[in-house]
């Protein structure tokens, strides 16, 4: 099977055929799921002993399993944070994968790691980190929350002190799902600012101070969000900085869905005192047109996350030799073996250049103030509150939880729009809301006008 043969070669044709026009199509089908039990018997028995042939299994995936998923770039997908990663980046997505680069190690990646570090340079220069501040390419904001919050406990228990203790972070309830898994993950506690609006300074000052003497010695970082997921809120970044520096507490901030609008040119303002943070996590996958999966993690010092991280093995040793010296993203977060997952959006910066990403990101930004426009004027749908980044949260007068839940299914099973409902608290009760998430830069006027026409049924 590691074989080239004729058909191996036929095969290849029909693959990059199919990417070809995958690539070039601008609004694929809104694909929808079946039960498992549906796809088994449309598909039946795909592993065999003796295997069924790439060209049954591939007609399989093109008739019956693609169009079972959703594609996140359909210019009516608006539900969580979709993506819509170039051309370009999806382009070389596939010859980062027939080059088969182990990135873990300078020894074995040099060039494809070089090109990450490019790319990885231009997201330090957005945020604004001091001189010697660096990062790596992770999975997705998951990992990059988890190498962070690894990173700051280790730097924290230097102090013998703070040997054995189980520690604390604060972060508000608007943040990310993830910030609290992954402090299950580490084996800490999570206290909450209870907000879903910005964590200001005065109220994580509030939270610090009702701490008891236990609980404060057990605190060693904060997290703020940098645009939260369900509304694109930016906390008090400035204000918090302070309080860290103040407080002596590591300021972590997730920026996963709202890091790309720091190349905006009408938003960045929005993110003042980041630059102040220790630890930044940003996901090309989301708003900088990366294709699944691209988060990254930037460090104000890299040497604490080295530490923090660095693995160790007789095997491994070479890759210290003296002939081996370069950057091991391996070095600086919770993964070894690693694909360079940073090539694409090398690829795309390179082809397309930093002004285009600009235009692409305040795109999403015009689409959302745009989508709130044509809210105001519409009679049966109200905003609960402003648009904020590329969010846009709304209701529709009149409606129970249900017909949110009904209206999102007709729209995803006539193949339409998937556009889908959350929760908002407001006054201490949580209400269902519909949401926008604005990335594609392909999304039109007439699609924000269908989708709320849909909803006067």
């Amino acid at each position: 099977m590691h074989k080239v043969d004729f058909e191996m070669v036929e095969m290849t044709l029909d693959v990059m055929k199919y990417a070809i026009g995958r690539i070039t199509h601008p609004s694929p089908e809104l694909g929808k799921p079946k039960k498992e039990t549906e796809l088994k018997a449309l598909v039946g028995e795909t592993i065999t002993e003796a295997g069924i042939g790439g060209e049954k299994a591939f007609q399989l995936f093109k008739d019956v399993l693609v169009k079972a998923t959703v594609p996140i770039d359909h210019p009516r997908h608006l539900a969580f944070v979709p993506a819509s990663p170039t051309r370009a980046a999806v382009m070389f997505d596939l010859v980062t994968s027939a080059s088969s680069i182990h990135g873990a190690y300078w020894m074995e990646g040099a060039g494809g790691i070089f090109c990450e570090n490019e790319a990885m340079k231009w997201l330090v220069s957005l945020t604004g980190m001091p001189k010697g501040a660096f990062g790596v390419f992770t999975s997705g904001g998951t990992a990059a929350n988890l190498s962070a919050m690894v990173t700051a406990r280790e730097n924290w228990r230097k102090n013998p002190k703070h040997q054995n203790e189980k520690g604390l972070i604060i972060t508000s309830s608007g943040a990310h799902s993830s910030v609290k898994s992954m402090a299950k993950v580490i084996d800490c506690d999570v206290l909450l600012v209870e907000t879903e609006e910005e964590m200001t300074a005065v109220a994580l000052q509030e939270k610090i101070t009702s701490l008891d003497p236990q609980q404060r010695h057990r605190l060693f970082a904060v997290v703020g969000t940098g645009g939260t997921t369900n509304a694109g809120i930016i906390d008090d970044l400035s204000g918090i900085a302070a309080i860290c520096e103040q407080e002596n507490l590591w300021f972590h901030v997730d920026a996963a869905y709202g890091g790309g609008a720091l190349a905006s040119t009408s938003s960045k303002h929005l993110f003042n005192g980041i630059e102040r943070a220790d630890s930044i996590t940003i996901d090309p996958h989301k708003w900088l047109f990366s294709p699944y999966d691209c988060g990254a993690i930037l460090y104000k010092n890299p040497e604490l996350a080295k530490e923090a991280h660095a693995q160790e093995g007789s095997y491994l040793d070479i890759f210290k030799d003296e002939g081996a010296h370069g950057f091991n993203p391996s070095d600086y977060q919770i993964q070894l073996t690693r694909r360079v997952r940073g090539l694409p959006l090398w690829f795309s910066l390179a082809m397309h250049g930093t002004d285009k990403y600009a235009w692409a990101v305040d795109k999403g930004i015009e689409l959302a103030n745009l989508a709130g426009k044509l809210i105001q004027e519409h009679p049966l749908v109200e905003l609960v509150r402003e648009p904020s980044l590329s969010c846009v949260l709304f209701r529709r007068k009149g409606w129970s939880p249900s017909d949110y839940t009904n209206w999102t299914y007709k729209n995803h099973r006539e193949g339409f729009a998937l556009v889908t409902p959350t929760k908002y608290k407001k006054d201490g009760v949580y209400e269902t809301v519909a949401r926008f998430c604005f990335i594609n830069p392909d999304t039109k006027e007439e699609d924000i006008t269908m989708i709320l026409a849909s909803m006067e049924a």
